[in-house]
């Protein structure tokens, strides 16, 4: 297949334009299985990477320029339309884009606050839309909109709809968030309201996988458009394999289990980060990660010995913690009971007035935040 016969052809899975020539860039498809698609007169062309992916759930890697996603960025406060920004409710701060403001312009934002369905069921919908305005405030974003989806379970998604047709006053769509916050889902699950289509776009718990704008037409000649996730390094998905993805990115409602720990004392969750309880005084610590992820409680003074012994092992993931950034440790002081939030892994609620060293993998990042339970 030369590439004039794929020109103007791209993949409806991720947008990248189709080529045979490359198996490492995106877009790659066997000349052969082009021809098949080409055969079956559909209009639905599927890159190999995003094949492997719907059928297999195998994720591929291809070289893509980052200076694209901020590109796509600059672009924004360009256009006349809508902006439609999705975050992650497990993780606000590994998930909102700094500067949104500044991107959009003078475009309307709507914020989507994505996987209700994972927040248990003793946390407040409404305490969360409040929270949500309150930290998009501080990011200075001030949306005419706040609402909270479930993708997956199609929560509040007929809401949003009716939301996004009060304001986008005939102007395009534009769909744009972090990796891994569900914005493909989230728009599979539009096309399903609206046009009875399934998983029309390619989506899985790997980051990074739209790699170029996918515009779905409206009714009215304009485009939902759904952009490529703005990689955020700080996450700790971007640490795991494909494989090890399923112990963070949580499937259900997540159950919170409760730790009573007397300093000094050590939490392991997993491999991927300890806390360790150094002065305070006897406290419950409730950890919110995915259900299958071990957390485990030792003493603080064995705690290095057992990390040596286990890692790997009982403490997993990483499977193979030779391959794994090394610990950076930090410091802190809670004077009032506060969540400690881990980029991409989840959140634990910590008492008052204790002190506390955080070990985590070098680049993820963390905050403190008022508890949202």
């Amino acid at each position: 297949m030369t590439e004039v016969e794929t020109n103007d052809l791209y993949c409806i899975g991720c947008g990248a334009k189709l080529q045979s020539n490359d198996p490492d860039e995106a877009g790659y498809i066997p000349a052969s299985s082009l021809k098949k698609q080409l055969a079956a007169d559909n209009n639905l062309f599927y890159c190999q990477r995003c094949f492997r992916l719907r059928h297999y759930n195998e994720i591929t890697d291809v070289a893509i320029d980052d200076n694209e996603f901020t590109a796509l960025l600059n672009s924004l406060g360009k256009q006349n339309a809508l902006i439609v920004n999705v975050v992650d409710l497990f993780d606000f701060d590994g998930s909102v884009i700094p500067g949104l403001h500044r991107f959009v312009g003078t475009n309307q934002v709507i914020l989507v606050g994505n996987k209700a369905d994972l927040l248990p069921k003793s946390v407040k919908r409404s305490k969360v839309t409040n929270w949500l305005q309150q930290q998009a405030a501080l990011q200075g974003l001030h949306p005419v909109a706040t609402l909270l989806t479930s993708a997956k379970r199609l929560y509040q998604v007929d809401e949003l709809l009716a939301v996004i047709e009060k304001e986008r006053k005939g102007r395009d769509v534009y769909v744009v968030g972090t990796t891994n916050v569900g914005k493909s889902t989230l728009i599979n699950a539009i096309i399903k309201q609206t046009a009875g289509q399934n998983d029309v776009i390619t989506t899985s718990r790997f980051p990074g996988t739209t790699l170029d704008q996918i515009q779905i037409p409206l009714a009215d000649g304009q485009s939902l458009i759904d952009t490529p996730g703005i990689i955020n390094g700080t996450q700790m998905a971007h640490y795991l394999s494909a494989k090890e993805l399923r112990y963070i990115s949580p499937q259900n409602e997540l159950r919170p289990r409760v730790f009573q720990l007397n300093p000094p004392q050590t939490l392991f969750l997993g491999g991927l980060m300890r806390l360790d309880f150094l002065k305070g005084t006897r406290s419950s610590i409730v950890v919110y990660v995915e259900n299958n992820l071990l957390v485990h409680r030792t003493k603080t003074a064995t705690a290095d010995d057992f990390y040596q012994r286990q890692r790997g092992k009982l403490l997993v993931p990483p499977a193979d913690p030779e391959q794994f950034p090394p610990f950076k440790q930090h410091d802190f002081h809670t004077k009032e009971p506060q969540d400690l939030v881990i980029a991409g892994l989840g959140w634990l609620r910590l008492p008052a007035n204790s002190d506390y060293r955080l070990f985590l993998p070098e680049g993820v990042s963390y905050s403190l935040r008022t508890p949202i339970v």
